[in-house]
């Protein structure tokens, strides 16, 4: 409660003569909090009626005195064995006001040289719909300590590949790199810290060996080492973040940057209200160790195995690899933009990063390099020939299907005597079929026995190679107008 509401409660309670219940209500505080501040206050509290807690008052105290950061829930099985059947919301209230309070401690004020320090953290933004996935907003956060120049990048994870794309896009962001980072302990930075022996994250130190600064672990419960980057964070989530829409993590990264190079650097520098953090930044900027002559790698490397259908599953994605890959294992390579599926030193597919869930992500070339090799596979196929030789087989086939019949059985047998009658006998057959009404392949047969003529080489004693030829037959009806043309002239001259 600050000083404000404090001075109104006692206003209202000496001037006023309001009741605590109803100062309280009006203020929108806790009675408890209004009856802390008229007793520190020195007036007298009034009769009340005694609590259900009050006989225990004594173990809790004791209980405190001996384990002071015992939880109020523990306290409240241990008084309920001895017969309290109040709520935990007074118990807590009671053990808040009984708990010791230790001495707090004095921290120096730190300062550091220009180019000296910068500090880094992460900052949860909360979960948000990406598609048909849910996924968590993190911010990557790196301030300078002695200009307060601030750099923030959003991703949708706090993963390795991420902490490190953060890191080469702040350095490029300042033009250079302090010569000391420090860390809040992040997983990503220290992986192990018994006392004072600190274990970092192997690829954190490639990192810093890369751009040749030094990382630093801020020492536990020390307020003080890294207070300006949790001041940072809370200053982007009012003055950034609030009621900020965005259509993309692009859209969402190309606003902060923005506001960094705008806003930001606009604000008043705290070592000196005259300037702003633009000036400090512009006198520390100098001191700062160069860039590399290359960026530090950051992409995710990851195997995955091509299956029976040509797409490669990456974070929770299919995307589309050429057909020639299926059963092949390759090498997905993923930064926060785009994702490139590798065989070996040649990249095979390049794709922008899906962050929905159960999404397929495709390459129209991929899709239609299968689609015509499987179109040349079934020129070759039983149904394919069958139908170029024939197109009235189609009708035939749906009339089968129709009745309940085998279509691959159907296939082969009118396979069969394509090879032994001949496209234009079989044609014939089709149409007196169709005339009939009778969709039956042995009646087919029949017919064919009784009115086609067999071809005289037999369809076993083919080659291959001519099996596959289909010779697509013509309309005799020209030759037939000719010869009643013919005809007509012969009977006009006689």
């Amino acid at each position: 409660m600050n000083l404000e509401i404090q001075a109104e409660v006692l206003r209202l309670h000496h001037a006023e003569g309001w009741r605590i219940g109803t100062i309280a209500a009006q203020l929108g505080v806790h009675h408890s909090a209004v009856r802390r501040v008229l007793t520190r206050s020195g007036v007298q509290a009034p009769v009340r009626r005694p609590m259900k807690v009050e006989p225990y008052l004594g173990l809790i105290r004791e209980t405190l005195e001996k384990y002071p950061t015992l939880r109020a829930t523990r306290l409240l099985e241990m008084v309920q064995q001895r017969g309290y059947t109040g709520q935990l919301s007074r118990l807590r209230e009671v053990v808040a006001e009984l708990r010791p309070r230790g001495n707090k401690e004095a921290y120096l004020r730190l300062s550091t040289l220009p180019g000296e320090q910068c500090r880094v953290d992460w900052a949860d933004f909360g979960a948000y719909e990406v598609g048909r996935a849910r996924r968590r907003l993190m911010a990557f956060v790196m301030v300078l300590s002695w200009s307060r120049a601030v750099f923030v990048g959003f991703f949708y994870d706090a993963r390795m590949p991420s902490f490190l794309a953060g890191h080469v896009a702040a350095f490029a962001y300042f033009g250079g790199v302090a010569r000391v980072a420090l860390y809040d302990n992040l997983k990503s930075a220290v992986l192990e810290r018994v006392d004072r022996t600190i274990r970092f994250h192997p690829t954190l130190l490639q990192l810093a060996s890369h751009y040749r600064y030094e990382p630093r672990p801020v020492a536990p419960a020390r307020g003080n080492q890294k207070g300006r980057v949790e001041r940072v964070i809370r200053y982007l989530r009012e003055r950034f973040f609030a009621g900020r829409s965005f259509t993309s993590l692009a859209d969402l990264n190309a606003q902060a940057l923005e506001f960094c190079c705008g806003v930001a650097l606009r604000r008043e520098w705290p070592e000196d209200k005259r300037r702003t953090v633009a000036d400090a930044f512009d006198e520390e900027r100098p001191r700062l160790l160069p860039l590399a002559a290359e960026p530090f790698p950051c992409s995710e490397q990851v195997l995955a195995r091509v299956g029976k259908t040509p797409y490669v599953r990456f974070d929770r994605n299919d995307y589309s690899v050429p057909h020639v890959h299926v059963g092949k294992e390759l090498v997905v390579v993923a930064d926060v933009d785009c994702v490139r599926v590798t065989a070996g030193t040649v990249v095979v597919a390049t794709h922008a990063r899906c962050y929905s869930a159960g999404e397929v992500v495709e390459d129209a070339a991929h899709v239609q390099a299968l689609v015509a090799e499987k179109a040349a596979a079934r020129g070759h196929h039983g149904l394919g020939r069958l139908q170029r030789a024939v197109p009235s087989s189609a009708d035939y086939l749906r009339a089968l299907a129709e009745r309940g019949e085998p279509l691959a059985r159907a296939v082969r047998q009118l396979g069969e005597l394509l090879d032994e009658y001949g496209a234009a006998a079989l044609q014939r057959a089709f149409a007196d079929a169709e005339q009939r009404g009778v969709f039956h392949v042995p009646a087919l047969r029949h017919a064919l026995q009784r009115t086609g003529i067999a071809l005289s080489v037999g369809a076993a004693a083919l080659p291959d190679r001519l099996r596959s030829v289909v010779v697509q037959p013509h309309d005799l009806g020209t030759y037939d107008a000719l010869l009643a043309a013919k005809e007509d002239d012969d009977a006009e001259d006689t």
